[in-house]
C-alpha cells in the first residue's frame, strides 16, 4: 500500500440510473465502477437493499492489497442540507435515517446533493481545479445547478440551492395572452424532450438519447425538440451567468456531456442570450470527471477532500 493512499465509496443515485464506484485518493481514480437502473417506482426499501448491494460488491472487487474504503458517500437527486439531511421527496422516499439504518454498518456515511457532488468532482479533479469561482450544471433526469467558490460549494440558507429548472416558468404570450406554465424540465430534461417527442407523434424514444440522434438524422421534429430545449436551458443559463459572475461553466449529466445538436443548441443559446460583452465567451465546458463526477463527488464528500489551491 502506498504511503497517504485511502479509498472510499462513492455512491451516485438519480432518478434514471444508480452508479457506484470505489474512488481512489489523493489521484481520484475510480479503482471499480458497477450502474444500475434506479427504477424508483419500486420504493424506497428496494433502492436501498440495491444500493447496498452494489457497494458490497464493488469492495469484494478491489485488488488484493488495496485499502478498504474508510467511508461511504451518497449523492441525492434531492435537496439536502448543510447536515445531509434529506429535504425532499421528489424522486426518492428516503430519510436520512433510513439510509444510515441500512448503509451504516458498511462504513461511516455522508450524504450530499447530486449536483453539489459532482460540482465537487470538477472542483477537486476537472475543470474547476485552478478557478476561484466556477458554475456547474447536471442535465439529465433533472436539471441542476452549483455555485463553487474557493472549492467549496455554496449552499445558501438551508442547502437547498440548484433548483433552476423545478418551478414553472410563467411567461404571457402578447399575441395570444396564454400563460405557459411549463418548468424547464419539462421542455429541457431527458424525459421532458422524451415526453414531447413522443408527443408530436412522429416516433417512440425511450431515451433522450434516442431525440438526440433522430435530431442527428434529420428528424424535423427530434430537430426541433433537441433544439428548443437547448434554448430553453441556454436563456436560463446566460441569466445564471449575469446574476453569478463565474469564471467558467461545467455540465455533466447524460444529456449535459453528450455531444451533436444539444450541446450546440445550449452552448449558441447561451452566448446569444448573454447580456454583457464580460460574459458572452467564458468557457463553457463538459465535466472533465464524465459519467463519473457524481460517485467521485459523493467519496469527496464523504472523505472531506479538499482541492488544491489556486
Amino acid at each position: 500500500m502506498k504511503s497517504g493512499v485511502f479509498t472510499a465509496l462513492g455512491i451516485d443515485v438519480g432518478g434514471t440510473k444508480i452508479a457506484a464506484g470505489v474512488v481512489e485518493f489523493p489521484s481520484g481514480r475510480v479503482l471499480v465502477r458497477r450502474q444500475i437502473p434506479t427504477h424508483p417506482e419500486r420504493g424506497g426499501t428496494a433502492l436501498l437493499e440495491d444500493v447496498r448491494s452494489l457497494a458490497i460488491q464493488i469492495t469484494r472487487e478491489l485488488e488484493l492489497g488495496t485499502p478498504p474504503p474508510l467511508a461511504l458517500g451518497i449523492g441525492l437527486c434531492e435537496l439536502v442540507s448543510p447536515a445531509g439531511q434529506i429535504l425532499s421527496h421528489h424522486t426518492l422516499s428516503w430519510g436520512t435515517s433510513d439510509i444510515l439504518e441500512h448503509l451504516g454498518d458498511l462504513a461511516p456515511v455522508t450524504v450530499e446533493a447530486d449536483v453539489r457532488a459532482a460540482a465537487q468532482a470538477e472542483a477537486c479533479f476537472g475543470v474547476g481545479r485552478h478557478l476561484r469561482s466556477f458554475l456547474h450544471l447536471t442535465i439529465g433526469t433533472g436539471i441542476a445547478s452549483c455555485l463553487m467558490v474557493e472549492g467549496r460549494p455554496h449552499l445558501g440558507a438551508r442547502g437547498a440551492t440548484g433548483t433552476l429548472a423545478s418551478s414553472p416558468v410563467t411567461l404571457p404570450c402578447e399575441c395570444c395572452g396564454n400563460l405557459t406554465g411549463r418548468t424547464l424540465e419539462q421542455l429541457a430534461s431527458g424525459p421532458g424532450m422524451v415526453a414531447r417527442y413522443n408527443a408530436a407523434g412522429s416516433g417512440r424514444a425511450l431515451t433522450a438519447e434516442d431525440v438526440v440522434e433522430a435530431a442527428r438524422m434529420g428528424d424535423p421534429t427530434a430537430r426541433h425538440v433537441v433544439e428548443t430545449a437547448g434554448e430553453s436551458l441556454g436563456s436560463v443559463l446566460a441569466m445564471l451567468i449575469s446574476v453569478l459572475d463565474p469564471e467558467a461553466v461545467s455540465i455533466s449529466g447524460g444529456l449535459g456531456l453528450s455531444e451533436g445538436p444539444f450541446w450546440t443548441a445550449l452552448v449558441s443559446a447561451t452566448r446569444r442570450h448573454t447580456w454583457s460583452d464580460v460574459h458572452r465567451n467564458l468557457p463553457i465546458l463538459r465535466a472533465q470527471t464524465g459519467t463519473n463526477a457524481g460517485l467521485i463527488g459523493a467519496a469527496i464528500a464523504a472523505t472531506a477532500v479538499r482541492p488544491p489551491s489556486n
